[in-house]
């Protein structure tokens, strides 16, 4: 099995970029765009300047519990900058969501409980709800995830977009808010 079906099999269809785009990605936007593959892993990640953003993270069913994805996660964290990633919320018919928010949660991640991450789908056309989550190593600030998460949007989510899929994601504005006054913490439905 090829890296894009380990990811296509795990994650949702209304989360999976085409594999052109990520291709595209890694062609075009190979300075920033990487690629992290192994036997029982696809890591695939954007690094900028001043932060990282994980856009897949995948290890095999069969090598969870031997420590690979905090290895990954650690490899990252090195770089010094902060980590950002998206989750879906916790749907208690399918227990990985709980399972990944702990492992995170074990890594030392935040959850970003002022930002708002809703986006349709090309591939279904639902509005899907995403949570972000964060590694601060200098107690970076929720709007400065905030505006790396919009910059990730624009240079990665969107990138080529029309030409791929035919039509546009919604622009960023749409897709993602903060909002001081709608706080709460994913984290804490995981006690």
């Amino acid at each position: 099995m090829n890296w894009y079906e380990k990811l296509n099999q795990y994650f949702p269809i209304e989360e999976m970029k085409s594999k052109d785009h990520i291709e595209a990605l890694l062609d075009e936007k190979g300075d920033i765009y990487h690629k992290d593959e192994g036997k029982k892993h696809v890591l695939m990640y954007a690094e900028l300047d001043d932060f990282i953003f994980i856009d897949y993270l995948f290890v095999s069913k069969d090598a969870r519990g031997e420590g690979l994805g905090s290895k990954l996660i650690d490899k990252l964290k090195k770089k010094n900058k902060p980590i950002i990633l998206e989750v879906e919320p916790v749907n208690y018919e399918d227990t990985d969501t709980a399972k990944r928010l702990k492992f995170y949660q074990r890594q030392g991640f935040k959850h970003a409980n002022t930002i708002g991450y809703e986006r349709r789908s090309l591939a279904t056309n639902e509005v899907n709800k995403l949570e972000i989550l964060y590694w601060a190593p200098n107690d970076e600030s929720e709007e400065t995830i905030f505006q790396a998460m919009q910059k990730t949007y624009k240079l990665i989510h969107t990138f080529k977009d029309k030409e791929l899929y035919g039509e546009s994601y919604q622009p960023v504005h749409e897709v993602l808010s903060m909002d001081e006054e709608n706080k709460h913490n994913i984290f804490d439905e995981l006690s």
